[in-house]
Protein backbone atom coordinates (compact mmCIF):
# COMPACT_ATOMS: atom_id res chain seq x y z
CA UNK A 1 0.00 0.00 0.00
CA UNK A 2 1.24 3.43 -0.77
CA UNK A 3 1.15 6.18 2.06
CA UNK A 4 -0.45 9.33 1.85
CA UNK A 5 0.76 12.07 2.73
CA UNK A 6 -1.59 14.87 4.65
CA UNK A 7 -1.36 17.99 2.58
CA UNK A 8 -0.10 20.98 4.54
CA UNK A 9 -1.55 24.41 3.79
CA UNK A 10 2.13 25.68 3.24
CA UNK A 11 1.63 22.68 0.16
CA UNK A 12 -1.40 24.97 -1.46
CA UNK A 13 0.71 28.18 -1.69
CA UNK A 14 0.46 29.53 -4.87
CA UNK A 15 -2.50 27.36 -6.06
CA UNK A 16 -5.62 28.97 -6.84
CA UNK A 17 -9.14 27.47 -7.58
CA UNK A 18 -11.05 29.56 -10.63
CA UNK A 19 -14.23 29.79 -11.48
CA UNK A 20 -14.54 31.55 -14.63
CA UNK A 21 -17.46 34.32 -16.40
CA UNK A 22 -20.86 32.48 -17.91
CA UNK A 23 -20.61 29.73 -15.34
CA UNK A 24 -23.28 29.79 -13.02
CA UNK A 25 -22.98 27.86 -9.75
CA UNK A 26 -25.78 26.83 -7.28
CA UNK A 27 -24.40 25.13 -4.24
CA UNK A 28 -21.84 26.00 -1.41
CA UNK A 29 -17.72 26.11 -2.10
CA UNK A 30 -15.70 25.31 0.72
CA UNK A 31 -11.76 25.83 -0.01
CA UNK A 32 -8.01 25.62 1.47
CA UNK A 33 -6.65 27.24 -1.36
CA UNK A 34 -6.91 30.98 -2.49
CA UNK A 35 -10.42 31.31 -5.13
CA UNK A 36 -11.10 33.64 -8.00
CA UNK A 37 -14.66 33.92 -8.79
CA UNK A 38 -15.55 35.35 -12.27
CA UNK A 39 -19.06 33.61 -12.48
CA UNK A 40 -22.28 33.79 -10.79
CA UNK A 41 -22.63 31.73 -6.90
CA UNK A 42 -26.29 31.36 -5.32
CA UNK A 43 -24.53 29.83 -2.44
CA UNK A 44 -22.20 30.21 0.40
CA UNK A 45 -18.46 30.09 0.25
CA UNK A 46 -15.95 29.00 3.67
CA UNK A 47 -12.19 29.55 2.28
CA UNK A 48 -9.10 29.25 4.74
CA UNK A 49 -7.40 31.57 1.75
CA UNK A 50 -7.37 34.63 -0.22
CA UNK A 51 -10.93 35.19 -2.26
CA UNK A 52 -11.08 37.36 -5.13
CA UNK A 53 -14.10 38.31 -6.99
CA UNK A 54 -13.67 39.59 -10.43
CA UNK A 55 -15.56 42.53 -11.98
CA UNK A 56 -18.41 40.29 -13.32
CA UNK A 57 -18.56 38.10 -10.70
CA UNK A 58 -22.07 38.06 -8.92
CA UNK A 59 -22.82 36.21 -5.32
CA UNK A 60 -25.69 36.04 -3.38
CA UNK A 61 -24.94 33.78 -0.37
CA UNK A 62 -22.44 34.03 2.80
CA UNK A 63 -18.77 34.60 2.63
CA UNK A 64 -16.46 33.52 5.40
CA UNK A 65 -13.07 33.68 4.52
CA UNK A 66 -9.13 35.36 5.66
CA UNK A 67 -8.97 38.23 3.18
CA UNK A 68 -11.22 38.96 0.01
CA UNK A 69 -10.90 42.18 -2.83
CA UNK A 70 -14.49 42.34 -4.42
CA UNK A 71 -14.67 44.01 -7.79
CA UNK A 72 -17.90 42.53 -8.89
CA UNK A 73 -21.25 42.33 -6.77
CA UNK A 74 -22.20 40.58 -3.54
CA UNK A 75 -25.06 40.49 -1.46
CA UNK A 76 -25.19 38.60 1.72
CA UNK A 77 -23.43 38.20 5.16
CA UNK A 78 -19.17 38.55 4.95
CA UNK A 79 -16.68 37.96 7.50
CA UNK A 80 -13.38 38.83 6.76
CA UNK A 81 -10.65 37.74 9.63
CA UNK A 82 -7.89 39.61 8.26
CA UNK A 83 -8.43 42.47 5.08
CA UNK A 84 -11.37 43.34 2.96
CA UNK A 85 -10.46 45.32 -0.53
CA UNK A 86 -13.25 47.00 -2.09
CA UNK A 87 -12.41 47.99 -5.62
CA UNK A 88 -14.24 50.98 -7.46
CA UNK A 89 -16.63 48.25 -9.90
CA UNK A 90 -18.34 46.56 -6.17
CA UNK A 91 -21.25 46.99 -5.12
CA UNK A 92 -21.80 45.58 -1.89
CA UNK A 93 -24.82 44.96 0.11
CA UNK A 94 -25.69 42.94 3.70
CA UNK A 95 -23.84 42.50 6.41
CA UNK A 96 -20.53 42.63 6.79
CA UNK A 97 -17.52 41.81 9.69
CA UNK A 98 -13.76 42.35 9.00
CA UNK A 99 -10.15 42.95 10.34
CA UNK A 100 -9.09 45.46 8.42
CA UNK A 101 -11.33 47.50 5.73
CA UNK A 102 -9.80 49.60 2.16
CA UNK A 103 -12.67 51.13 -0.02
CA UNK A 104 -11.25 52.89 -3.48
CA UNK A 105 -13.59 55.86 -4.55
CA UNK A 106 -16.20 54.83 -6.71
CA UNK A 107 -17.75 51.41 -4.62
CA UNK A 108 -21.05 51.02 -3.57
CA UNK A 109 -21.17 50.12 -0.23
CA UNK A 110 -24.72 49.57 0.90
CA UNK A 111 -24.00 47.07 4.16
CA UNK A 112 -23.79 47.47 7.97
CA UNK A 113 -20.32 46.76 8.89
CA UNK A 114 -18.44 45.84 12.17
CA UNK A 115 -14.63 46.12 12.60
CA UNK A 116 -12.73 43.55 14.90
CA UNK A 117 -9.46 43.54 15.97
CA UNK A 118 -7.97 40.45 17.15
Amino acid sequence: MLDKKQKSDYDLLGKTNRIVEQTTITGNIVCAADLRLDGELIGDITCKGKIVLGPKSKVEGNITCKNIDIEGKFNGKLVVEELLGIKKTAKISGEVTVGKLAIEPGAIFEASCEMKSK
